[in-house]
C-alpha cells in the first residue's frame, strides 16, 4: 500500500520560514519524481515545486527564490523549505509522485498525500 504522509506544517507571520517534509512508503521512491503543490478552497490545486529523480528541480514562479525543494533518496523523504513567507501562501500543501517528471498538471501524479495546512498571517 503506497501512502505519502505530509508534516510541519503550521501557522507563519509573514516573512516567516516552514519546513515541510513528506515520507513515502509503498513505493521505490528513488524511480519517482516527487512533486510539491498547494490548493486553496476554491481555487484548482497548483504546482509549487518538483524534484526529479536525479535531483534536477523546477518552481512555479510564484515561490522561486524563496522556497527550495530536496529528497533524501535513503529516507525515501522529501522536503520543501519555505522562506520569506507571504499570506499569499497560505494553503494546503501536498506532496505528489509521479513517474513522469514533465509538468506541474496535478492530474500526471499518481500517489497523494492528504496535505498539510500552511497559514501565513499579516
Amino acid at each position: 500500500q503506497v501512502q505519502l504522509v505530509e508534516s510541519g506544517g503550521g501557522s507563519v507571520q509573514a516573512g516567516g520560514s516552514l519546513k515541510l517534509s513528506c515520507t513515502a512508503s509503498g513505493i521505490s521512491y528513488a524511480r519517482y519524481c516527487m512533486g510539491w503543490f498547494r490548493q486553496v478552497p476554491g481555487k484548482e490545486r497548483e504546482g509549487v515545486a518538483r524534484i526529479h529523480q536525479d535531483g534536477s528541480t523546477t518552481y512555479a514562479d510564484s515561490v522561486k527564490g524563496r522556497f527550495t525543494i530536496s529528497r533524501d533518496n535513503a529516507k525515501n523523504t522529501l522536503y520543501l523549505q519555505m522562506n520569506s513567507l507571504k499570506p499569499e501562501d497560505t494553503a494546503m500543501y501536498y506532496c505528489a509522485a509521479t513517474a513522469y517528471c514533465y509538468s506541474f498538471r496535478p492530474d500526471a501524479y499518481v500517489y497523494w498525500g492528504q496535505g498539510t495546512q500552511v497559514t501565513v498571517s499579516s
